[in-house]
Protein backbone atom coordinates (compact mmCIF):
# COMPACT_ATOMS: atom_id res chain seq x y z
CA UNK A 1 0.00 0.00 0.00
CA UNK A 2 1.70 3.18 -1.18
CA UNK A 3 -0.70 5.68 0.37
CA UNK A 4 -2.86 6.11 3.44
CA UNK A 5 -6.56 5.62 2.80
CA UNK A 6 -9.26 7.05 5.04
CA UNK A 7 -12.66 5.49 5.68
CA UNK A 8 -14.47 8.19 3.73
CA UNK A 9 -12.39 7.51 0.61
CA UNK A 10 -13.00 3.75 0.79
CA UNK A 11 -16.74 4.30 1.20
CA UNK A 12 -16.86 6.68 -1.78
CA UNK A 13 -14.83 4.27 -3.89
CA UNK A 14 -17.22 1.36 -3.23
CA UNK A 15 -20.52 3.19 -2.75
CA UNK A 16 -21.79 2.90 -6.31
CA UNK A 17 -20.61 -0.64 -7.09
CA UNK A 18 -21.95 -2.14 -3.83
CA UNK A 19 -24.84 0.26 -3.16
CA UNK A 20 -23.31 1.01 0.23
CA UNK A 21 -25.17 2.81 3.00
CA UNK A 22 -23.42 4.51 5.91
CA UNK A 23 -25.34 3.31 8.96
CA UNK A 24 -23.35 4.49 11.98
CA UNK A 25 -20.04 5.81 13.27
CA UNK A 26 -20.19 8.85 10.96
CA UNK A 27 -17.74 10.75 13.16
CA UNK A 28 -15.06 8.21 12.18
CA UNK A 29 -15.03 9.14 8.49
CA UNK A 30 -11.46 10.51 8.79
CA UNK A 31 -10.17 7.32 10.39
CA UNK A 32 -7.12 5.95 8.57
CA UNK A 33 -8.47 2.64 7.38
CA UNK A 34 -5.41 1.43 5.46
CA UNK A 35 -2.06 2.81 6.68
CA UNK A 36 0.67 3.35 4.09
CA UNK A 37 3.52 0.86 3.94
CA UNK A 38 1.78 -1.71 6.13
CA UNK A 39 3.51 -4.78 4.77
CA UNK A 40 1.89 -8.13 5.45
CA UNK A 41 -1.12 -6.69 7.26
CA UNK A 42 -4.63 -7.84 6.35
CA UNK A 43 -6.45 -4.83 4.96
CA UNK A 44 -9.88 -6.43 4.59
CA UNK A 45 -11.54 -9.80 5.07
CA UNK A 46 -14.28 -11.80 6.77
CA UNK A 47 -14.79 -11.29 10.49
CA UNK A 48 -11.78 -12.45 12.51
CA UNK A 49 -11.57 -11.82 16.24
CA UNK A 50 -7.98 -13.09 16.55
CA UNK A 51 -6.27 -11.15 13.75
CA UNK A 52 -8.88 -8.63 12.67
CA UNK A 53 -8.43 -6.96 9.28
CA UNK A 54 -8.84 -3.21 9.07
CA UNK A 55 -12.16 -3.59 7.23
CA UNK A 56 -14.19 -6.53 8.54
CA UNK A 57 -17.00 -8.08 6.52
CA UNK A 58 -19.94 -9.53 8.44
CA UNK A 59 -21.99 -12.00 6.39
CA UNK A 60 -24.85 -14.44 7.01
CA UNK A 61 -22.56 -17.13 8.44
CA UNK A 62 -21.05 -14.76 11.00
CA UNK A 63 -24.50 -13.45 11.94
CA UNK A 64 -25.77 -17.01 12.42
CA UNK A 65 -22.79 -17.77 14.66
CA UNK A 66 -23.48 -14.70 16.80
CA UNK A 67 -27.17 -15.60 17.08
CA UNK A 68 -26.29 -19.00 18.58
CA UNK A 69 -24.33 -17.43 21.42
CA UNK A 70 -25.56 -16.41 24.83
CA UNK A 71 -26.50 -12.71 24.97
CA UNK A 72 -23.52 -11.81 27.18
CA UNK A 73 -21.00 -13.55 24.88
CA UNK A 74 -22.65 -12.03 21.81
CA UNK A 75 -22.36 -8.56 23.36
CA UNK A 76 -18.65 -9.05 24.11
CA UNK A 77 -17.78 -10.23 20.60
CA UNK A 78 -19.85 -7.50 18.97
CA UNK A 79 -18.06 -4.85 21.03
CA UNK A 80 -14.71 -6.30 19.94
CA UNK A 81 -15.75 -5.82 16.32
CA UNK A 82 -16.32 -2.11 16.82
CA UNK A 83 -14.11 -0.89 19.64
CA UNK A 84 -10.61 0.52 18.96
CA UNK A 85 -8.37 -0.34 17.24
CA UNK A 86 -11.08 -1.53 14.83
CA UNK A 87 -11.08 0.01 11.36
CA UNK A 88 -14.58 -0.34 9.92
CA UNK A 89 -17.36 -2.94 9.76
CA UNK A 90 -19.31 -3.79 6.61
CA UNK A 91 -22.51 -5.77 7.16
CA UNK A 92 -23.88 -7.80 4.25
CA UNK A 93 -27.50 -8.92 3.87
CA UNK A 94 -30.52 -7.58 5.69
CA UNK A 95 -30.20 -4.03 7.10
CA UNK A 96 -31.60 -5.00 10.52
CA UNK A 97 -28.29 -6.54 11.57
CA UNK A 98 -26.44 -3.28 10.87
CA UNK A 99 -29.13 -1.24 12.65
CA UNK A 100 -28.75 -3.47 15.72
CA UNK A 101 -25.15 -2.38 16.28
CA UNK A 102 -25.50 1.27 15.27
CA UNK A 103 -25.35 2.53 18.86
CA UNK A 104 -22.02 0.78 19.49
CA UNK A 105 -20.60 2.08 16.20
CA UNK A 106 -21.58 5.63 17.15
CA UNK A 107 -20.12 5.22 20.63
CA UNK A 108 -16.74 4.05 19.29
CA UNK A 109 -16.79 6.29 16.17
CA UNK A 110 -16.22 3.18 14.06
CA UNK A 111 -17.60 3.42 10.50
CA UNK A 112 -20.49 0.98 10.06
CA UNK A 113 -21.66 0.28 6.52
CA UNK A 114 -24.35 -1.92 5.01
CA UNK A 115 -24.83 -3.57 1.62
CA UNK A 116 -27.21 -6.20 0.31
CA UNK A 117 -24.39 -7.70 -1.76
CA UNK A 118 -22.90 -11.03 -0.76
CA UNK A 119 -19.52 -11.19 1.02
CA UNK A 120 -18.02 -12.78 -2.10
CA UNK A 121 -19.11 -9.82 -4.23
CA UNK A 122 -17.78 -7.40 -1.62
CA UNK A 123 -14.41 -9.16 -1.52
CA UNK A 124 -14.15 -9.04 -5.32
CA UNK A 125 -14.81 -5.29 -5.39
CA UNK A 126 -12.31 -4.73 -2.59
CA UNK A 127 -9.63 -6.68 -4.43
CA UNK A 128 -10.14 -4.44 -7.49
CA UNK A 129 -10.13 -1.33 -5.31
CA UNK A 130 -6.91 -2.29 -3.53
CA UNK A 131 -5.22 -3.18 -6.82
CA UNK A 132 -6.01 0.28 -8.19
CA UNK A 133 -4.56 1.87 -5.05
CA UNK A 134 -1.42 -0.25 -5.10
CA UNK A 135 -0.83 0.52 -8.77
CA UNK A 136 -1.02 4.32 -8.55
CA UNK A 137 0.39 7.16 -6.53
CA UNK A 138 0.82 10.94 -6.60
CA UNK A 139 4.30 12.50 -6.51
CA UNK A 140 5.55 16.04 -6.15
CA UNK A 141 7.26 17.46 -9.20
CA UNK A 142 6.95 18.52 -12.82
CA UNK A 143 6.37 15.87 -15.48
CA UNK A 144 7.44 16.73 -19.02
CA UNK A 145 8.30 15.12 -22.31
CA UNK A 146 11.86 16.07 -23.26
CA UNK A 147 13.20 14.78 -26.58
CA UNK A 148 10.46 12.13 -26.52
CA UNK A 149 11.40 10.90 -23.02
CA UNK A 150 9.15 11.18 -19.98
CA UNK A 151 11.10 13.18 -17.37
CA UNK A 152 10.02 13.89 -13.80
CA UNK A 153 11.67 17.01 -12.36
CA UNK A 154 11.73 16.63 -8.58
CA UNK A 155 13.19 18.59 -5.69
CA UNK A 156 12.30 20.52 -2.59
CA UNK A 157 9.81 23.35 -2.48
CA UNK A 158 11.13 26.60 -3.94
CA UNK A 159 14.13 25.16 -5.82
CA UNK A 160 12.77 26.32 -9.19
CA UNK A 161 11.03 23.28 -10.65
CA UNK A 162 8.20 25.29 -12.24
CA UNK A 163 10.56 27.91 -13.70
CA UNK A 164 12.67 25.12 -15.20
CA UNK A 165 9.56 23.46 -16.62
CA UNK A 166 8.48 26.77 -18.17
CA UNK A 167 11.88 27.28 -19.79
CA UNK A 168 11.83 23.74 -21.19
CA UNK A 169 8.36 24.34 -22.62
CA UNK A 170 9.57 27.56 -24.24
CA UNK A 171 12.36 25.49 -25.86
CA UNK A 172 9.82 23.22 -27.53
CA UNK A 173 9.32 20.44 -24.99
CA UNK A 174 5.90 19.42 -23.67
CA UNK A 175 4.15 19.63 -20.30
CA UNK A 176 2.31 16.62 -18.95
CA UNK A 177 1.55 17.59 -15.35
CA UNK A 178 2.47 20.34 -12.92
CA UNK A 179 3.11 19.83 -9.20
CA UNK A 180 1.16 16.59 -8.56
CA UNK A 181 1.37 14.12 -11.48
CA UNK A 182 -0.42 10.80 -11.09
CA UNK A 183 1.87 7.81 -11.65
CA UNK A 184 0.35 4.43 -12.50
CA UNK A 185 2.03 1.04 -12.88
CA UNK A 186 0.48 -0.13 -16.16
CA UNK A 187 2.87 -3.07 -16.60
CA UNK A 188 5.50 -4.78 -14.41
CA UNK A 189 8.21 -2.31 -15.48
CA UNK A 190 6.18 0.54 -16.96
CA UNK A 191 5.29 3.65 -14.98
CA UNK A 192 2.91 6.01 -16.75
CA UNK A 193 2.38 9.62 -15.71
CA UNK A 194 -0.79 11.64 -16.22
CA UNK A 195 -2.22 14.94 -15.01
CA UNK A 196 -5.14 15.31 -12.57
CA UNK A 197 -8.20 16.51 -14.47
CA UNK A 198 -8.42 19.76 -12.49
CA UNK A 199 -4.86 20.76 -13.48
CA UNK A 200 -4.91 19.98 -17.21
CA UNK A 201 -2.90 22.55 -19.22
CA UNK A 202 -2.02 24.60 -16.12
CA UNK A 203 1.35 25.54 -14.63
CA UNK A 204 1.92 27.56 -11.47
CA UNK A 205 4.99 29.81 -11.42
CA UNK A 206 5.87 31.93 -8.42
CA UNK A 207 5.40 35.60 -9.17
CA UNK A 208 3.26 34.89 -12.25
CA UNK A 209 0.56 32.73 -10.69
CA UNK A 210 -1.37 30.19 -12.78
CA UNK A 211 -0.50 29.98 -16.47
CA UNK A 212 -2.51 28.17 -19.16
CA UNK A 213 0.24 26.54 -21.19
CA UNK A 214 -2.08 25.35 -23.97
CA UNK A 215 -3.43 28.86 -24.59
CA UNK A 216 0.02 30.44 -24.37
CA UNK A 217 2.07 27.95 -26.40
CA UNK A 218 -0.55 25.97 -28.34
CA UNK A 219 -1.73 22.36 -28.35
CA UNK A 220 1.74 21.05 -29.21
CA UNK A 221 3.02 22.18 -25.79
CA UNK A 222 0.81 19.68 -23.95
CA UNK A 223 1.14 15.91 -23.75
CA UNK A 224 -1.69 13.79 -22.31
CA UNK A 225 0.42 11.01 -20.77
CA UNK A 226 3.93 9.59 -20.93
CA UNK A 227 5.99 6.73 -19.59
CA UNK A 228 8.37 7.99 -16.87
CA UNK A 229 11.91 7.02 -17.90
CA UNK A 230 14.07 9.46 -15.95
CA UNK A 231 13.95 11.54 -12.77
CA UNK A 232 15.97 14.75 -12.47
CA UNK A 233 16.39 15.77 -8.83
CA UNK A 234 17.21 19.43 -8.19
CA UNK A 235 19.31 20.03 -5.08
CA UNK A 236 20.91 23.22 -3.78
CA UNK A 237 24.68 22.99 -4.10
CA UNK A 238 25.27 23.85 -0.44
CA UNK A 239 22.95 21.01 0.65
CA UNK A 240 24.82 18.19 -1.05
CA UNK A 241 28.10 16.35 -0.71
CA UNK A 242 29.30 14.78 -3.92
CA UNK A 243 31.68 11.83 -3.92
CA UNK A 244 34.92 12.32 -5.93
CA UNK A 245 33.89 9.71 -8.49
CA UNK A 246 30.82 11.80 -9.38
CA UNK A 247 33.12 13.98 -11.53
CA UNK A 248 33.43 10.97 -13.84
CA UNK A 249 30.10 9.19 -13.50
CA UNK A 250 27.79 12.02 -12.49
CA UNK A 251 25.33 11.92 -9.60
CA UNK A 252 23.30 8.93 -10.69
CA UNK A 253 21.10 6.52 -8.81
CA UNK A 254 17.66 4.96 -8.82
CA UNK A 255 14.36 5.77 -7.15
CA UNK A 256 11.77 3.08 -6.47
CA UNK A 257 8.18 4.12 -7.27
CA UNK A 258 5.42 1.51 -7.02
CA UNK A 259 8.06 -1.20 -7.10
CA UNK A 260 9.64 0.10 -10.32
CA UNK A 261 13.21 1.35 -10.38
CA UNK A 262 13.52 4.67 -12.23
CA UNK A 263 16.98 6.09 -13.10
CA UNK A 264 17.70 9.33 -11.25
CA UNK A 265 20.15 12.15 -11.93
CA UNK A 266 20.87 14.78 -9.28
CA UNK A 267 21.58 18.27 -10.60
CA UNK A 268 23.16 20.78 -8.19
CA UNK A 269 21.63 24.26 -8.35
CA UNK A 270 24.11 27.13 -8.39
CA UNK A 271 24.16 30.69 -9.78
CA UNK A 272 24.96 30.81 -13.47
CA UNK A 273 24.01 27.21 -14.26
CA UNK A 274 21.67 26.83 -17.22
CA UNK A 275 19.41 24.10 -15.87
CA UNK A 276 17.33 23.77 -19.04
CA UNK A 277 20.44 22.98 -21.09
CA UNK A 278 21.65 20.59 -18.39
CA UNK A 279 18.32 18.73 -18.38
CA UNK A 280 18.39 18.47 -22.17
CA UNK A 281 21.94 17.09 -22.03
CA UNK A 282 20.96 14.69 -19.25
CA UNK A 283 18.13 13.34 -21.40
CA UNK A 284 20.33 13.03 -24.49
CA UNK A 285 22.98 11.21 -22.44
CA UNK A 286 20.35 8.92 -20.92
CA UNK A 287 19.11 8.00 -24.40
CA UNK A 288 22.70 7.09 -25.34
CA UNK A 289 22.98 4.97 -22.19
CA UNK A 290 19.79 3.13 -23.11
CA UNK A 291 21.51 2.20 -26.37
CA UNK A 292 24.58 0.94 -24.48
CA UNK A 293 26.99 3.88 -24.78
CA UNK A 294 28.58 5.46 -21.68
CA UNK A 295 30.94 8.40 -22.08
CA UNK A 296 32.96 7.62 -18.93
CA UNK A 297 33.65 4.09 -20.19
CA UNK A 298 34.70 5.55 -23.53
CA UNK A 299 37.11 7.90 -21.72
CA UNK A 300 38.57 5.08 -19.63
CA UNK A 301 39.11 2.95 -22.74
CA UNK A 302 40.92 5.83 -24.44
CA UNK A 303 43.10 6.43 -21.39
CA UNK A 304 44.02 2.75 -21.16
CA UNK A 305 44.87 2.68 -24.85
CA UNK A 306 47.00 5.84 -24.57
CA UNK A 307 48.89 4.44 -21.56
CA UNK A 308 49.45 1.15 -23.31
CA UNK A 309 50.87 2.91 -26.40
CA UNK A 310 53.07 5.13 -24.24
CA UNK A 311 54.54 2.23 -22.24
CA UNK A 312 58.23 1.63 -23.14
CA UNK A 313 59.05 -1.62 -24.92
CA UNK A 314 61.31 -4.01 -23.01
Amino acid sequence: MSQRVRARAVFQGLEASLDLRWVGGASGEERILWPSGEGGASLFGRVNWIQPPRLQILGLEECAFLDRLEPAAREILTRRLLEPPAGALLVCGEPERAEAVRALADAFATPLWHTRATPAAVMEQLFHYQHDLDASTVVHGELLEVFGLGVLIAGGSGVGKSELALELISRGHRLIADDTPNLTRVAPNVLEGTCPSTLHDLLEVRGLGILNIRRMFGDSAIKRNKRVRLIVELVKLEDMRAAPESRLQGLRGNRIILGISVPTITLPIAPGRNLAVLVECAVRDHILRLSGYRAEEDLMARMEKAMAEAAPCE
